[in-house]
Protein backbone atom coordinates (compact mmCIF):
# COMPACT_ATOMS: atom_id res chain seq x y z
CA UNK A 1 0.00 0.00 0.00
CA UNK A 2 1.24 3.26 -0.45
CA UNK A 3 1.99 4.10 3.41
CA UNK A 4 5.19 1.21 3.11
CA UNK A 5 8.40 2.60 4.45
CA UNK A 6 11.23 2.98 2.25
CA UNK A 7 14.83 2.85 2.84
CA UNK A 8 15.78 6.43 3.54
CA UNK A 9 12.24 7.73 5.23
CA UNK A 10 12.14 7.25 9.00
CA UNK A 11 9.38 6.31 11.11
CA UNK A 12 8.13 8.31 13.63
CA UNK A 13 7.68 5.76 16.97
CA UNK A 14 4.77 8.26 18.02
CA UNK A 15 2.03 7.98 15.61
CA UNK A 16 3.16 5.32 13.17
CA UNK A 17 3.38 7.43 10.12
CA UNK A 18 6.51 8.02 7.91
CA UNK A 19 8.45 11.04 8.60
CA UNK A 20 11.22 12.31 6.38
CA UNK A 21 14.14 13.00 7.56
CA UNK A 22 14.86 16.00 5.87
CA UNK A 23 13.30 18.19 2.53
CA UNK A 24 14.99 15.63 -0.26
CA UNK A 25 13.73 12.64 1.39
CA UNK A 26 10.24 14.45 1.66
CA UNK A 27 10.06 15.19 -1.77
CA UNK A 28 11.06 11.90 -2.81
CA UNK A 29 8.56 10.36 -1.40
CA UNK A 30 5.91 12.32 -2.62
CA UNK A 31 7.10 11.33 -6.19
CA UNK A 32 7.27 7.96 -5.20
CA UNK A 33 3.91 7.42 -4.18
CA UNK A 34 2.36 10.27 -6.77
CA UNK A 35 3.82 7.41 -9.72
CA UNK A 36 2.88 4.78 -7.70
CA UNK A 37 -0.68 6.11 -7.71
CA UNK A 38 -0.67 6.70 -11.30
CA UNK A 39 0.67 3.76 -12.40
CA UNK A 40 -2.04 1.51 -10.60
CA UNK A 41 -4.73 3.85 -9.36
CA UNK A 42 -5.19 6.90 -12.20
CA UNK A 43 -7.83 6.03 -14.36
CA UNK A 44 -8.67 8.96 -15.83
CA UNK A 45 -9.16 8.97 -19.67
CA UNK A 46 -8.74 11.44 -21.96
CA UNK A 47 -8.21 11.03 -26.27
CA UNK A 48 -5.13 13.16 -26.42
CA UNK A 49 -3.37 11.34 -22.84
CA UNK A 50 -0.75 9.51 -23.70
CA UNK A 51 -0.21 11.31 -26.98
CA UNK A 52 3.57 11.63 -28.55
CA UNK A 53 2.73 13.72 -31.17
CA UNK A 54 3.41 17.53 -30.54
CA UNK A 55 0.83 18.72 -32.92
CA UNK A 56 -2.57 17.16 -31.14
CA UNK A 57 -0.36 17.66 -27.71
CA UNK A 58 -0.18 21.37 -28.73
CA UNK A 59 -3.89 21.62 -30.31
CA UNK A 60 -5.08 19.49 -26.65
CA UNK A 61 -3.06 22.33 -23.98
CA UNK A 62 -4.29 25.25 -26.34
CA UNK A 63 -8.32 24.20 -26.39
CA UNK A 64 -7.86 23.14 -22.34
CA UNK A 65 -6.89 27.09 -21.89
CA UNK A 66 -9.69 28.14 -19.72
CA UNK A 67 -11.65 25.35 -21.08
CA UNK A 68 -12.69 22.10 -18.71
CA UNK A 69 -11.89 18.85 -20.02
CA UNK A 70 -15.62 17.60 -20.54
CA UNK A 71 -16.06 20.78 -22.86
CA UNK A 72 -12.74 20.47 -24.84
CA UNK A 73 -12.95 16.97 -25.52
CA UNK A 74 -15.75 17.03 -28.45
CA UNK A 75 -13.67 20.44 -29.64
CA UNK A 76 -10.39 18.35 -29.94
CA UNK A 77 -11.93 15.74 -31.58
CA UNK A 78 -13.66 17.71 -34.31
CA UNK A 79 -10.10 20.02 -35.18
CA UNK A 80 -8.28 16.51 -35.77
CA UNK A 81 -10.83 15.17 -37.36
CA UNK A 82 -11.02 18.32 -39.99
CA UNK A 83 -7.53 19.52 -40.07
CA UNK A 84 -5.33 15.70 -39.17
CA UNK A 85 -2.04 17.40 -39.26
CA UNK A 86 -0.63 21.20 -38.73
CA UNK A 87 0.15 21.76 -42.17
CA UNK A 88 -4.28 21.26 -42.83
CA UNK A 89 -4.32 23.45 -40.29
CA UNK A 90 -2.02 26.06 -41.82
CA UNK A 91 -3.99 25.85 -45.18
CA UNK A 92 -7.35 26.35 -43.61
CA UNK A 93 -9.12 29.70 -43.47
CA UNK A 94 -9.38 31.75 -41.09
CA UNK A 95 -13.07 31.61 -40.80
CA UNK A 96 -13.80 28.16 -40.99
CA UNK A 97 -11.28 27.51 -38.11
CA UNK A 98 -13.20 30.50 -35.77
CA UNK A 99 -16.51 28.66 -36.61
CA UNK A 100 -15.12 25.20 -35.77
CA UNK A 101 -13.73 26.79 -32.62
CA UNK A 102 -17.01 28.93 -32.16
CA UNK A 103 -18.48 28.77 -28.30
CA UNK A 104 -15.22 27.72 -26.59
CA UNK A 105 -14.40 31.70 -25.67
CA UNK A 106 -10.89 33.21 -25.78
CA UNK A 107 -10.65 33.67 -29.52
CA UNK A 108 -7.17 34.80 -29.15
CA UNK A 109 -6.18 31.43 -28.80
CA UNK A 110 -7.60 30.85 -31.71
CA UNK A 111 -6.38 33.72 -33.60
CA UNK A 112 -2.41 32.43 -32.07
CA UNK A 113 -3.10 28.98 -32.89
CA UNK A 114 -3.52 29.52 -36.76
CA UNK A 115 -0.39 32.36 -36.55
CA UNK A 116 2.12 29.34 -35.02
CA UNK A 117 0.65 26.69 -37.35
CA UNK A 118 1.41 28.77 -40.41
CA UNK A 119 4.62 29.90 -39.04
CA UNK A 120 5.88 26.03 -38.33
CA UNK A 121 4.19 25.61 -41.29
CA UNK A 122 6.29 27.81 -43.10
CA UNK A 123 9.42 27.74 -40.94
CA UNK A 124 9.71 24.79 -39.60
CA UNK A 125 8.55 22.32 -42.74
CA UNK A 126 5.69 21.43 -40.53
CA UNK A 127 7.91 19.78 -37.77
CA UNK A 128 7.33 21.22 -34.51
CA UNK A 129 10.59 22.44 -32.74
CA UNK A 130 11.88 19.71 -29.90
CA UNK A 131 13.34 21.99 -27.59
CA UNK A 132 11.79 24.00 -24.84
CA UNK A 133 13.41 27.06 -25.36
CA UNK A 134 11.77 27.44 -29.29
CA UNK A 135 8.68 26.06 -28.52
CA UNK A 136 8.27 28.88 -25.98
CA UNK A 137 8.87 31.06 -28.50
CA UNK A 138 6.14 30.46 -30.32
CA UNK A 139 2.99 32.64 -30.36
CA UNK A 140 0.48 31.91 -27.94
CA UNK A 141 2.40 28.73 -25.82
CA UNK A 142 3.48 29.93 -21.91
CA UNK A 143 6.04 28.10 -19.88
CA UNK A 144 3.66 25.61 -19.08
CA UNK A 145 1.91 24.71 -22.75
CA UNK A 146 5.86 24.47 -23.45
CA UNK A 147 6.57 22.22 -20.41
CA UNK A 148 3.19 19.86 -21.53
CA UNK A 149 5.24 19.63 -25.11
CA UNK A 150 8.55 19.35 -24.23
CA UNK A 151 8.15 16.46 -21.31
CA UNK A 152 4.83 14.78 -23.80
CA UNK A 153 6.30 14.34 -27.18
CA UNK A 154 10.34 14.82 -26.49
CA UNK A 155 10.60 13.73 -22.48
CA UNK A 156 12.21 16.38 -21.88
CA UNK A 157 12.59 17.16 -17.96
CA UNK A 158 10.51 20.52 -17.32
CA UNK A 159 7.77 20.40 -14.83
CA UNK A 160 4.39 21.91 -16.11
CA UNK A 161 2.97 24.30 -13.40
CA UNK A 162 -0.96 25.21 -13.71
CA UNK A 163 -3.24 25.05 -10.96
CA UNK A 164 -4.17 21.59 -10.31
CA UNK A 165 -0.31 21.64 -9.48
CA UNK A 166 -0.20 24.95 -7.51
CA UNK A 167 -3.04 23.17 -5.11
CA UNK A 168 -1.31 19.79 -4.90
CA UNK A 169 2.02 21.66 -4.01
CA UNK A 170 0.53 23.86 -2.24
CA UNK A 171 -1.32 21.45 0.44
CA UNK A 172 0.83 18.72 0.37
CA UNK A 173 4.46 21.19 1.62
CA UNK A 174 1.80 23.86 3.20
CA UNK A 175 2.87 26.39 1.29
CA UNK A 176 1.19 29.43 2.43
CA UNK A 177 2.71 31.92 -0.04
CA UNK A 178 0.45 33.31 -2.52
CA UNK A 179 0.63 31.69 -5.64
CA UNK A 180 -0.37 34.30 -7.79
CA UNK A 181 2.14 36.81 -5.99
CA UNK A 182 6.01 37.40 -7.97
CA UNK A 183 7.47 35.21 -4.91
CA UNK A 184 5.09 32.91 -4.81
CA UNK A 185 5.23 32.07 -8.63
CA UNK A 186 8.82 31.49 -7.64
CA UNK A 187 8.49 29.32 -5.36
CA UNK A 188 6.29 27.12 -7.18
CA UNK A 189 8.52 27.13 -9.83
CA UNK A 190 10.98 25.91 -8.01
CA UNK A 191 9.73 23.17 -5.51
CA UNK A 192 7.68 21.93 -8.94
CA UNK A 193 10.68 21.57 -10.32
CA UNK A 194 12.58 19.62 -7.42
CA UNK A 195 9.49 17.41 -7.45
CA UNK A 196 9.70 16.63 -11.16
CA UNK A 197 10.72 12.77 -12.08
CA UNK A 198 13.45 13.62 -14.54
CA UNK A 199 13.53 10.23 -16.09
CA UNK A 200 10.17 9.88 -16.84
CA UNK A 201 8.81 14.21 -17.22
CA UNK A 202 6.00 13.44 -19.01
CA UNK A 203 4.41 10.62 -16.97
CA UNK A 204 5.41 12.75 -13.81
CA UNK A 205 3.53 16.05 -15.29
CA UNK A 206 0.28 13.99 -16.38
CA UNK A 207 0.06 12.32 -12.84
CA UNK A 208 0.07 15.36 -10.85
CA UNK A 209 -2.52 17.01 -13.01
CA UNK A 210 -5.01 13.99 -12.88
CA UNK A 211 -3.99 13.88 -9.47
CA UNK A 212 -5.12 17.52 -8.76
CA UNK A 213 -7.94 17.18 -11.06
CA UNK A 214 -9.36 14.01 -9.22
CA UNK A 215 -8.03 13.49 -5.64
CA UNK A 216 -6.84 17.26 -4.74
CA UNK A 217 -10.00 18.66 -6.05
CA UNK A 218 -10.52 22.16 -5.24
CA UNK A 219 -13.73 21.47 -3.16
CA UNK A 220 -14.70 17.92 -1.80
CA UNK A 221 -11.19 16.90 -1.92
CA UNK A 222 -10.97 12.99 -1.62
CA UNK A 223 -8.63 12.99 1.51
CA UNK A 224 -9.99 9.96 2.75
CA UNK A 225 -8.49 8.07 -0.19
CA UNK A 226 -5.53 10.13 -0.94
CA UNK A 227 -2.04 8.89 -1.20
CA UNK A 228 -0.32 11.25 -0.06
CA UNK A 229 -2.64 12.01 3.21
CA UNK A 230 -0.21 10.88 6.26
CA UNK A 231 2.54 13.36 4.72
CA UNK A 232 0.02 16.03 3.92
CA UNK A 233 0.79 19.55 5.70
CA UNK A 234 -2.36 20.78 4.85
CA UNK A 235 -4.23 18.09 5.90
CA UNK A 236 -2.79 17.97 9.32
CA UNK A 237 -3.34 21.82 10.29
CA UNK A 238 -7.06 21.70 8.58
CA UNK A 239 -5.98 23.93 5.59
CA UNK A 240 -7.09 21.69 3.03
CA UNK A 241 -9.75 24.32 1.83
CA UNK A 242 -7.69 27.24 2.41
CA UNK A 243 -4.64 26.34 0.18
CA UNK A 244 -3.53 27.38 -1.86
CA UNK A 245 -3.65 31.11 -1.04
CA UNK A 246 -4.48 33.78 -3.31
CA UNK A 247 -4.08 37.40 -3.29
CA UNK A 248 -5.87 39.46 -6.19
CA UNK A 249 -9.58 39.18 -6.32
CA UNK A 250 -11.10 38.97 -9.30
CA UNK A 251 -13.52 41.67 -10.18
CA UNK A 252 -16.61 41.19 -12.62
CA UNK A 253 -17.69 43.65 -15.14
CA UNK A 254 -21.52 43.17 -15.52
CA UNK A 255 -22.04 44.63 -19.45
CA UNK A 256 -25.85 44.53 -21.17
CA UNK A 257 -25.88 43.75 -24.91
CA UNK A 258 -28.99 44.74 -26.58
CA UNK A 259 -28.86 43.31 -30.79
CA UNK A 260 -31.11 45.01 -33.51
CA UNK A 261 -31.52 42.07 -36.27
CA UNK A 262 -32.54 44.15 -38.72
CA UNK A 263 -33.82 42.46 -41.51
CA UNK A 264 -34.20 43.60 -45.33
CA UNK A 265 -35.56 40.94 -48.12
CA UNK A 266 -34.31 37.88 -46.34
CA UNK A 267 -31.00 39.14 -45.71
CA UNK A 268 -29.55 40.26 -42.28
CA UNK A 269 -27.59 43.07 -41.28
CA UNK A 270 -24.03 41.61 -39.85
CA UNK A 271 -20.60 42.83 -39.42
CA UNK A 272 -16.58 40.83 -37.83
CA UNK A 273 -16.04 42.36 -34.74
CA UNK A 274 -12.81 43.94 -34.48
CA UNK A 275 -10.51 45.87 -32.26
CA UNK A 276 -9.18 44.51 -28.65
CA UNK A 277 -12.58 43.70 -26.78
CA UNK A 278 -13.57 40.34 -26.44
CA UNK A 279 -14.84 38.11 -29.12
CA UNK A 280 -12.62 39.49 -31.86
CA UNK A 281 -13.15 38.48 -35.42
CA UNK A 282 -16.73 36.85 -34.48
CA UNK A 283 -19.83 38.18 -36.31
CA UNK A 284 -22.38 40.44 -34.46
CA UNK A 285 -25.84 41.75 -35.69
CA UNK A 286 -25.92 45.51 -34.74
CA UNK A 287 -25.21 46.49 -31.43
CA UNK A 288 -26.00 48.82 -28.13
CA UNK A 289 -24.27 48.84 -25.42
CA UNK A 290 -25.57 50.14 -22.71
CA UNK A 291 -24.11 50.34 -18.66
CA UNK A 292 -27.31 48.92 -17.01
CA UNK A 293 -30.40 46.91 -17.89
CA UNK A 294 -32.81 48.95 -20.36
CA UNK A 295 -36.24 48.23 -20.71
CA UNK A 296 -37.47 47.87 -24.57
CA UNK A 297 -41.15 48.10 -26.33
CA UNK A 298 -41.89 48.97 -29.44
CA UNK A 299 -42.05 53.04 -29.11
CA UNK A 300 -38.62 52.61 -27.75
CA UNK A 301 -37.09 50.27 -30.14
CA UNK A 302 -38.92 52.63 -33.37
CA UNK A 303 -37.47 55.79 -31.67
CA UNK A 304 -33.98 54.41 -31.11
CA UNK A 305 -33.81 53.14 -34.98
CA UNK A 306 -34.70 56.32 -36.21
CA UNK A 307 -32.18 58.11 -34.03
CA UNK A 308 -29.61 56.07 -34.54
CA UNK A 309 -30.09 54.56 -38.21
CA UNK A 310 -32.48 57.00 -39.62
CA UNK A 311 -34.19 53.91 -40.45
CA UNK A 312 -38.40 53.61 -40.13
CA UNK A 313 -38.93 49.87 -38.99
CA UNK A 314 -41.55 47.18 -38.60
CA UNK A 315 -41.26 45.28 -34.72
CA UNK A 316 -41.10 41.73 -35.09
CA UNK A 317 -39.81 40.43 -31.61
CA UNK A 318 -37.75 40.93 -28.47
CA UNK A 319 -36.40 38.32 -26.43
CA UNK A 320 -35.64 37.40 -23.19
CA UNK A 321 -32.27 38.26 -21.56
CA UNK A 322 -29.18 35.79 -22.60
CA UNK A 323 -26.18 35.79 -20.22
CA UNK A 324 -23.04 34.66 -21.03
CA UNK A 325 -20.18 34.55 -17.76
CA UNK A 326 -16.52 35.17 -19.23
CA UNK A 327 -13.51 35.42 -17.05
CA UNK A 328 -14.09 39.01 -15.95
CA UNK A 329 -17.09 39.73 -17.41
CA UNK A 330 -20.57 38.88 -17.45
CA UNK A 331 -22.45 39.50 -20.31
CA UNK A 332 -26.47 40.13 -20.62
CA UNK A 333 -27.86 40.06 -23.95
CA UNK A 334 -30.77 40.71 -25.62
CA UNK A 335 -32.07 40.80 -29.14
CA UNK A 336 -34.76 42.42 -30.87
CA UNK A 337 -35.61 41.23 -34.35
CA UNK A 338 -36.91 43.93 -37.18
CA UNK A 339 -37.76 43.90 -40.68
CA UNK A 340 -37.01 47.29 -42.58
CA UNK A 341 -38.27 47.81 -46.77
CA UNK A 342 -37.03 50.88 -47.75
CA UNK A 343 -33.85 51.40 -49.10
CA UNK A 344 -30.92 51.41 -46.73
CA UNK A 345 -27.23 51.42 -46.79
CA UNK A 346 -24.97 49.86 -44.25
CA UNK A 347 -23.29 51.71 -41.73
CA UNK A 348 -19.65 50.90 -41.19
CA UNK A 349 -18.55 47.75 -42.01
CA UNK A 350 -21.89 46.11 -41.55
CA UNK A 351 -23.15 43.84 -44.69
CA UNK A 352 -26.48 41.93 -45.41
CA UNK A 353 -25.72 38.28 -44.89
CA UNK A 354 -28.69 36.33 -45.90
CA UNK A 355 -30.47 34.36 -43.63
CA UNK A 356 -30.15 30.97 -44.85
CA UNK A 357 -26.41 31.06 -44.24
CA UNK A 358 -26.04 32.40 -40.97
CA UNK A 359 -24.81 29.38 -39.61
CA UNK A 360 -21.92 29.69 -42.09
CA UNK A 361 -20.07 32.60 -39.58
CA UNK A 362 -18.87 32.20 -36.24
CA UNK A 363 -20.90 34.12 -33.65
CA UNK A 364 -20.07 34.43 -29.96
CA UNK A 365 -21.67 31.88 -28.02
CA UNK A 366 -25.10 33.81 -26.34
CA UNK A 367 -25.63 34.96 -30.32
CA UNK A 368 -25.57 31.33 -31.38
CA UNK A 369 -27.82 30.01 -28.58
CA UNK A 370 -30.42 32.77 -29.56
CA UNK A 371 -29.98 31.76 -33.00
CA UNK A 372 -30.86 28.16 -32.41
CA UNK A 373 -34.32 28.92 -30.66
CA UNK A 374 -35.09 30.80 -33.24
CA UNK A 375 -36.26 30.73 -36.60
CA UNK A 376 -33.43 33.47 -37.94
CA UNK A 377 -30.75 30.46 -38.16
CA UNK A 378 -32.95 27.89 -40.79
CA UNK A 379 -29.30 26.08 -41.74
CA UNK A 380 -27.55 24.61 -38.64
CA UNK A 381 -24.36 23.01 -40.24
Amino acid sequence: MYGHRKPGVARDKSNKKPMAKNKQQGITLFRMNLMLWNSTHNHRQMPWKGEKKPYKIWLSEIILQQTRVEQGWAYYEKFIKHFPTIKHLAKAKDDDVFKLWEGLGYYSRCKNLLVTARLITTEFDGEFPDKYEAILELKGIGPYTAAAIASFAFNLPHAVVDGNVFRVLARYFGIQTPSDSSLGKKLFKAQADECLDQQQPGQYNQAIMDFGATICTPANAMCHCCPLAKQCVALQKNMVGTLPIKTKQLLIKRRWFTYFIIEKNKRVLVRKRVGKDIWQSLHEFIMHEAQEPRSWGEKQVKKFLQQHLSIEAELVSISETYTQKLTHQIIYAQFIEVKIEASFTPPGDYFFQPKKTLSLLAFPKTITQYLQRTTVQTVIL
